[in-house]
């Protein structure tokens, strides 16, 4: 579910479906589904983009991570006949 928040007016919106929701203000910020619209774009705030949050990694898992990231690529180097 997509949230965004006119910045004129102070409404919260959200996405619900195929069903068109607008704040009314003269900016008109509206949305509908997955798509925003407005008048001014800089004048709308997106609150929560409707994807789902990932599990947060453990301090090990980010420790493995970082180690994986610093290693360094080995070449091979191999005779030409």
């Amino acid at each position: 579910m997509l949230r965004i928040r006119c910045k004129q007016c102070g409404k919260e919106l959200t996405g619900r479906g195929s069903k068109p929701v607008s704040c009314g203000c003269p900016n008109m910020t509206t949305i509908k589904g997955d798509k925003i619209s407005a008048n001014d774009l800089s004048e709308v705030l997106m609150i929560d983009n409707g994807q789902e949050r990932k599990t947060k990694l453990t301090s090990s898992d980010m420790e493995w991570q970082e180690s994986r990231r610093k290693r360094k690529i080995r070449r091979l180097d191999f005779d030409i006949r």
